[in-house]
């Protein structure tokens, strides 16, 4: 749970605020959380909360400009530390997954903005992040085809849009267990079969 303090700056309240969002997703639908619950989780009133976010959407903004800064800083790192592009991906591959496990509430956020009917800031957000983040997974499919890796027919935008699905897949099979483990637990043979699909045949 968020510290309660009352000594936090206007930044850290924000932040705090973003992770009480998250913390309350994993617990229930993400549409019914209203503002009184996140103030009450965070012991402070509704005004106070309102002095740092003008608005739920507001605050629905901030939580995805938190995951996708914080998801692909964390991809970027482990992907430059990997050897070759397929263990590249294995980095984001299994960074993502772990990144889930820290943090439930996220892909029930993330589903629960994409499947909004209006064109929110939000949503608009979450597409955003799902773009960089397969701009990064073509880059590291390209070089791998370069360096004799993956076979130079592979269609990049494919294999791209095939690994954010596996991972959606594996998240919803979680979501509908109500275990979160699984996903962690599923992971490693679901990358194997993955790899396996793309990499060249020796």
């Amino acid at each position: 749970m968020p510290p309660r303090s009352t000594y936090l700056s206007a930044e850290e309240r924000r932040e705090v605020t973003v992770e009480t969002v998250i913390n309350l997703a994993a617990e229930q639908n993400p549409t019914d959380i209203t503002t009184g619950a996140i103030a009450k989780r965070m012991g402070v009133t509704q005004g106070a909360l309102f002095r740092h976010f003008p608005s739920k959407d507001a605050i629905l903004e901030a939580v995805m400009e938190w995951v996708s800064e914080r998801l692909l800083a964390r991809i970027d790192k482990a992907t430059s530390a990997a050897s070759s592009p397929l263990a590249a991906l294995e980095a984001a591959f299994v960074t993502h997954i772990e990144f889930i496990s820290d943090h439930p509430g996220v892909p029930r956020m993330l589903f629960g903005e994409l499947q909004r009917g209006e064109q929110t800031l939000a949503k608009r957000m979450a597409q955003t992040l799902i773009q960089r983040y397969g701009e990064r997974l073509r880059r590291l499919l390209a070089e791998g085809k370069e360096r004799g890796e993956l076979p130079a027919s592979l269609d990049e935008r494919a294999a791209a849009t095939l690994f954010i699905g596996t991972i959606q897949g594996l998240v919803m099979q979680s979501l509908l267990a109500g275990d979160v483990e699984l996903i962690r637990e599923s992971a490693p043979g679901v990358f194997a079969l993955y790899r396996r699909a793309i990499e060249v045949t020796k």
